[in-house]
């Protein structure tokens, strides 16, 4: 199993994004949250499980609808970026 780490810019996407959700609705906030911090603790069993991402050597995982998680698999998962489905991709 693979250590999961996030990289700060990507740490900083995610609260921006709790926190815009949570200003109109805080218990979706917390069930985002919490879905899409399990979803990553489990790349760290299976991280080639989602597809290849649009960037060279990164992947794609769709946490919900309407927000991807990208990431790399390196010595451990690089979590790189959490983004709503229609901001510019990085």
């Amino acid at each position: 199993m693979l250590l999961v780490k996030w990289r700060p810019q990507a740490l900083d996407a995610l609260a921006e994004i709790l926190d815009y959700i949570e200003q109109y609705n805080p218990a979706a906030a917390a069930s985002l949250h919490r879905t899409i911090m399990a979803a990553t603790e489990g790349l760290s069993a299976m991280p080639y499980s989602f597809k290849h991402g649009r960037l060279p050597d990164t992947r794609e995982m769709v946490v919900h609808p309407n927000y991807v998680v990208v990431y790399q698999v390196v010595d451990y998962v690089d979590i790189v970026m959490v983004l709503h489905s229609r901001q510019q991709y990085p």
